[in-house]
């Protein structure tokens, strides 16, 4: 099978890509930067000879009509996944223009399935306690949200029309070989760093990107039982037991203030204002508090492809490692981590 893919030299796009290679398929990319690309896939051992690689950009229709000219299926993974300010323009044009372009074109050339990787947070705010197959899109205010609901809005509308589109809903992800150091990986090490000495009540769904990308690779052949629409797989989790888990995993006190998430969204907004102007990341950012505010849990019995997600101290311990590894956090910040060489 050759499956197109877009967004595929992002974290969960380079995963995906390995595991769809790991089961057998042939992929095509389309990316901005083929070159670039090649060498992101080449972290993960993914065989060269089974990846063409095509340059082109989700909001240009020619090129990604090249990409997936003769595809079997398409896997839309392309998005800007970031809570910082200064990239709203940018996700807004991307996350629901190239949603537009690359569904159609998948139906155009009829492709089957179509998967379009769109987030839990689209879903928000949720009108119940839980979240599923069944929650009709939120009305997020947040941009990430917002423009990623706009795609997921574009989504369901190919399958009210009757076209083979599957939609996945990833938790936050984290695990190794993270190419870009995105959100959730930054967020991590910049707990380790001291930089989160503020943490807002609630939570958020977590996962490991490695089980959300085999989910993505089940979905191009797994056969069909009616759904439509899964949840990459993850657990919630509350800040404390975020924190908590990684004070196991590291052996450090990581010491924090819990504020309540809606107090602290005037801090959030001012800090998104302020980030537009500053050159420098600052951690506090309006959309991740946001996040812990709205999000609720995935329902039980929500599809998942059949797979069971790892411990989450697991995915957090590879992650801390391969930063250790990479030198993006020193002895001291990787905590026990640090440790395990000198065993």
């Amino acid at each position: 099978m050759l499956v197109s893919v877009t967004g595929g030299t992002g974290f969960l796009g380079i995963h995906s890509v390995a595991a769809i290679v790991a089961h057998g398929h042939r992929v095509r990319l389309l990316a901005r930067d083929p070159d670039a690309a090649g060498r992101t896939l080449a972290r993960l051992d993914v065989d060269p000879g089974a990846v063409d690689l095509a340059a082109g950009d989700v909001t240009d229709p020619p090129s990604v009509e090249r990409a997936l000219r003769g595809a079997d299926a398409v896997l839309h993974a392309a998005s800007v996944y970031s809570f910082d300010s200064r990239r709203h323009p940018e996700m807004r044009r991307t996350n629901e223009r190239g949603t537009e372009v690359v569904l159609a074109a998948a139906r155009r050339i009829g492709a089957d399935p179509v998967v379009h990787v769109s987030s839990v947070v689209a879903l928000l705010p949720a009108g119940g306690r839980t979240i599923g197959a069944h929650t009709p899109v939120g009305r997020p205010r947040e941009t990430y949200a917002a423009s990623k609901a706009a795609a997921d809005r574009i989504a369901r509308r190919h399958q009210r029309d009757g076209a083979p589109v599957l939609i996945s809903y990833p938790p936050a992800l984290l695990g190794p070989e993270d190419p870009k150091i995105g959100d959730q990986t930054g967020r991590l090490r910049d707990t380790l760093r001291g930089l989160m000495p503020i943490w807002p009540t609630g939570g958020f769904p977590v996962g490991d990107v490695r089980d959300t990308a085999g989910l993505h690779a089940r979905l191009l052949t797994a056969p069909r039982d009616g759904a439509d629409r899964h949840f990459g797989p993850g657990r919630h989790l509350s800040t404390r037991q975020y924190l908590h888990t990684l004070r196991e995993v590291t052996g450090r006190a990581l010491p924090a203030l819990h504020l309540p998430a809606r107090a602290m969204l005037p801090v959030g907004a001012a800090a998104d204002l302020l980030q537009r102007a500053w050159p420098w990341h600052l951690p506090a950012e309006y959309g991740a508090v946001w996040t812990c505010a709205h999000a609720v849990p995935v329902e039980a019995g929500a599809s998942t492809g059949g797979l069971r997600p790892r411990p989450a101290a697991e995915t957090m311990a590879d992650t801390v490692r391969w930063l250790h590894g990479r030198g993006l956090l020193t002895d001291r910040q990787a905590g026990a981590i640090a440790g395990e060489k000198n065993r």
